[in-house]
């Protein structure tokens, strides 16, 4: 049997190594590992292949690794964490004769297509066009944008800096929280509101609007208390949910996503229960003269744990992935 290739999906925090065997994009031997714990990213896939036995004559040949951070460059320096390194250099220590470093969105992007129907969750009902642009969208540590389109021969990524578009308030209480965001940043892009961070910050900028103190400090405890009935925390959540049905109608008109919305990253798969009495579904279609044309394209929740690892798999031959 041909060797298996090495697969990651490395974001600030953790780095999710796996093996994927020749013409599969199923990961096997996945291990999540803490990035703090390693110099570098040698480090951590060497322990890694150490871990599963993938070493010597079985050690790996081939890797596609996703950071969370831009890749276009030789050198690569992670946004959230100390990993800083030369595509070359990692190659060469690790004896690949094929080496393939993406974003880690456009990891996500590729591996939708390969997500399996029971992980995705209905958010709204439509028609799926076969031969149309997919918008995948997340927000967690940051927002995520993408597209992924069926090309001839491979799925072809549309990686995108979409996250850091302006935020557009669409009423008075937007306008409001937009002046106070402003207080702490010099301009508010949409990632600024919906990223962990953001919720928090929606949280304390409702309680400003109340003329309440703060009590809450991580973005979790927001959800938490929300669970529990808190209604700035409720206010803050559903007004985070409603936002990102505007910014996702507005990236699908841009886009021209027929083919469906994907919602991704760490935030709204915990929010399932919220979606039904939120108003993200009615923002992405209030769009004016292309309410109809918004109104008619499927969004789903992607529940997948590992879609990113999928996608590494699916970049690894795929010619449209360099």
């Amino acid at each position: 049997m041909s060797l298996p290739a090495l697969i990651g999906d490395i974001g600030g925090t953790n780095a999710r190594l796996a093996l994927v065997y020749p013409g599969e994009v199923t990961p096997h031997d996945i291990i999540n590992l803490p990035c703090a714990d390693y110099p570098g990213v040698v480090e951590a896939v060497q322990d890694y292949l150490n871990r599963v036995g993938a070493v010597g004559q079985n050690a790996p040949q081939e890797a596609c690794l996703a950071f969370a951070c831009p890749v276009h460059a030789e050198r690569v320096k992670m946004t959230n964490n100390h990993w800083d390194f030369l595509k070359s250099d990692v190659q060469q220590a690790l004896n690949l004769s094929l080496f393939k470093v993406i974003n880690d969105f456009t990891a996500q992007a590729l591996g939708v297509p390969h997500v399996a129907a029971k992980d995705l969750v209905e958010v709204q009902p439509g028609t799926s066009q076969a031969h149309a642009t997919r918008l995948i969208i997340g927000p967690g540590t940051g927002l995520g944008v993408a597209g992924v389109f069926p090309g001839q021969h491979a799925w072809i990524p549309l990686p995108t800096e979409g996250g850091h578009i302006t935020f557009a308030p669409t009423d008075d209480t937007e306008r409001a929280i937009v002046d106070i965001f402003k207080q702490h940043h010099a301009r508010v892009s949409v990632e600024r509101v919906l990223c962990g961070q953001g919720l928090l910050e929606l949280y304390q900028a409702h309680c400003t609007l109340a003329g309440i103190a703060p009590q809450l400090n991580h973005p979790a405890d927001v959800t938490d208390a929300a669970k529990q009935g808190d209604e700035l925390a409720i206010a803050a959540l559903l007004r985070f949910l409603k936002i990102l049905g505007d910014v996702c109608g507005d990236a699908t008109l841009t886009m021209g996503a027929r083919g469906g919305v994907y919602l991704c990253g760490g935030i709204v798969p915990r929010l399932l229960d919220w979606l039904p009495n939120s108003e993200l579904c009615s923002a992405f279609t209030n769009k004016g003269r292309m309410n109809i044309y918004n109104a008619d394209i499927p969004i789903w929740v992607v529940t997948a744990p590992w879609t990113g690892l999928l996608g590494a798999a699916e970049a690894l031959h795929n010619e449209e992935v360099y």
